[in-house]
Protein backbone atom coordinates (compact mmCIF):
# COMPACT_ATOMS: atom_id res chain seq x y z
CA UNK A 1 0.00 0.00 0.00
CA UNK A 2 1.47 3.32 -1.10
CA UNK A 3 1.24 6.62 0.77
CA UNK A 4 -0.50 8.12 -2.27
CA UNK A 5 -3.45 5.78 -1.88
CA UNK A 6 -4.80 8.12 0.78
CA UNK A 7 -7.71 10.13 -0.68
CA UNK A 8 -6.15 13.45 0.44
CA UNK A 9 -2.75 12.76 -1.13
CA UNK A 10 -3.97 11.38 -4.48
CA UNK A 11 -3.81 14.79 -6.26
CA UNK A 12 -0.09 14.95 -5.48
CA UNK A 13 0.54 11.98 -7.80
CA UNK A 14 0.30 14.42 -10.67
CA UNK A 15 3.80 15.79 -11.41
CA UNK A 16 2.39 18.92 -13.04
CA UNK A 17 0.49 19.81 -9.89
CA UNK A 18 3.62 19.33 -7.80
CA UNK A 19 5.66 21.55 -10.12
CA UNK A 20 2.94 24.19 -10.09
CA UNK A 21 2.78 24.21 -6.29
CA UNK A 22 6.57 24.50 -6.00
CA UNK A 23 6.58 27.30 -8.59
CA UNK A 24 3.83 29.25 -6.81
CA UNK A 25 5.51 28.90 -3.43
CA UNK A 26 8.83 29.97 -4.94
CA UNK A 27 7.32 33.04 -6.62
CA UNK A 28 5.35 34.10 -3.55
CA UNK A 29 8.08 33.84 -0.95
CA UNK A 30 11.60 33.15 -2.24
CA UNK A 31 12.07 34.96 -5.55
CA UNK A 32 13.73 38.40 -5.79
CA UNK A 33 10.44 39.77 -7.15
CA UNK A 34 8.27 37.96 -4.64
CA UNK A 35 4.87 39.05 -3.44
CA UNK A 36 6.29 39.81 0.01
CA UNK A 37 8.90 42.14 -1.49
CA UNK A 38 6.29 43.96 -3.58
CA UNK A 39 3.94 44.25 -0.60
CA UNK A 40 6.71 45.78 1.51
CA UNK A 41 7.65 48.22 -1.23
CA UNK A 42 4.02 49.27 -1.74
CA UNK A 43 3.65 49.88 1.99
CA UNK A 44 6.79 52.01 2.01
CA UNK A 45 5.54 53.92 -1.03
CA UNK A 46 2.24 54.69 0.70
CA UNK A 47 4.05 55.94 3.81
CA UNK A 48 6.33 58.14 1.71
CA UNK A 49 3.38 59.58 -0.21
CA UNK A 50 1.68 60.38 3.10
CA UNK A 51 4.84 62.13 4.32
CA UNK A 52 5.08 64.01 1.03
CA UNK A 53 1.55 65.36 1.43
CA UNK A 54 2.26 66.30 5.06
CA UNK A 55 5.37 68.24 4.10
CA UNK A 56 3.56 69.95 1.21
CA UNK A 57 0.92 71.14 3.67
CA UNK A 58 3.62 72.35 6.07
CA UNK A 59 5.34 74.21 3.22
CA UNK A 60 2.05 75.89 2.30
CA UNK A 61 1.59 77.01 5.93
CA UNK A 62 5.16 78.32 6.02
CA UNK A 63 4.68 80.20 2.73
CA UNK A 64 1.54 81.81 4.15
CA UNK A 65 3.45 82.83 7.30
CA UNK A 66 6.31 84.26 5.22
CA UNK A 67 3.89 86.30 3.13
CA UNK A 68 2.25 87.58 6.30
CA UNK A 69 5.59 88.49 7.85
CA UNK A 70 6.76 90.26 4.70
CA UNK A 71 4.30 93.12 5.30
CA UNK A 72 4.78 95.70 8.03
CA UNK A 73 1.30 95.13 9.50
CA UNK A 74 1.74 91.36 9.57
CA UNK A 75 5.13 91.64 11.23
CA UNK A 76 3.75 93.98 13.91
CA UNK A 77 0.68 91.78 14.52
CA UNK A 78 2.85 88.67 14.93
CA UNK A 79 5.25 90.45 17.28
CA UNK A 80 2.38 91.75 19.44
CA UNK A 81 0.26 88.57 19.54
CA UNK A 82 2.93 85.93 19.74
CA UNK A 83 5.81 87.59 21.57
CA UNK A 84 3.86 90.27 23.52
CA UNK A 85 6.13 93.02 22.21
CA UNK A 86 5.13 96.66 22.50
CA UNK A 87 6.06 100.10 21.28
CA UNK A 88 8.28 102.21 23.57
CA UNK A 89 5.55 104.35 25.18
CA UNK A 90 2.87 101.70 25.32
CA UNK A 91 1.43 99.53 28.09
CA UNK A 92 0.07 96.04 27.48
CA UNK A 93 -2.63 94.52 29.63
CA UNK A 94 -3.33 90.81 29.36
CA UNK A 95 -6.93 90.12 30.29
CA UNK A 96 -7.75 86.66 31.56
CA UNK A 97 -11.35 85.64 31.90
CA UNK A 98 -12.60 83.54 34.81
CA UNK A 99 -13.51 80.58 32.64
CA UNK A 100 -9.99 80.45 31.14
CA UNK A 101 -8.48 80.49 34.66
CA UNK A 102 -10.63 77.51 35.67
CA UNK A 103 -9.38 75.54 32.66
CA UNK A 104 -5.78 76.32 33.52
CA UNK A 105 -6.25 75.03 37.08
CA UNK A 106 -7.82 71.82 35.79
CA UNK A 107 -4.94 71.29 33.36
CA UNK A 108 -2.40 71.58 36.15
Amino acid sequence: MSIFDNKYLKPFKNIYLLVLIVFVVWMLFFDAHSWLFHHEMNTNKDKLNHQKEHYKNEMAKDDKAIKELSTEEGLERTARETYYMKKPNEDIYIIEYEDSLAKQKQDE
